[in-house]
């Protein structure tokens, strides 16, 4: 819902004091955000510094993609072809691409997933420097991350989960 791909079933989402379902509030709200998913929409064929000056070309920005690139780690991949990093190395990318763009507002579904340790942390560091500046972090996530002073919500499953035969063997009534 807070990247326009669905509307609420009750209630409104609001930016700036305007519903964002308005078409024009909506347009101006969306050129607010930076959205990581789980599909990277990495280029294969361009070079890891391509994909990432590529986003920033069309944001009408530059000059932020490498230094971003070596903040993640994959300043000395700029030159080689995307199709050759692992699958952490392709999240960093996505994480640099954050950073090029640099919007106010990140929505970030899993971005956690397929980093390491150092990946993790370097993800807290962005999340932290990008909320000292004001800036606003939503993420979705099942893998702990750091953030200092955390809103959470929990979600209740949406729909109810099946027995497993692990959940029947754990159960003490059946013997």
């Amino acid at each position: 819902m807070l990247a326009g791909f669905s509307r609420p079933s009750a209630g409104q989402i609001l930016w700036n004091g305007h519903d964002i379902s308005q078409s024009g509030i909506f347009h101006q709200y969306k050129l607010q955000l930076n959205w990581l998913s789980l599909k990277d929409a990495v280029k294969e064929k361009f070079t890891v510094l391509d994909n990432v000056q590529w986003f920033e070309v069309l944001e009408g920005k530059h000059g932020k993609s490498l230094p971003a690139l070596e903040l993640m780690g994959l300043g000395r991949l700029a030159k080689d072809k995307a199709r050759m990093l692992s699958m952490g190395q392709r999240k960093r990318l996505q994480l640099a691409r954050l950073l090029a763009i640099d919007r106010p507002i990140w929505l970030l579904d899993e971005p956690s997933v397929a980093l390491d340790d150092e990946g993790v942390r370097l993800l807290e560091y962005i999340i932290a420097e990008h909320r000292k500046k004001g800036g606003i972090v939503i993420v979705a996530t099942h893998l702990s991350i750091q953030i200092e002073d955390a809103m959470n919500l929990r979600l209740p499953p949406r729909f109810p989960r099946r027995m497993t035969l692990v959940d029947m063997l754990d159960r003490a009534d059946i013997a």
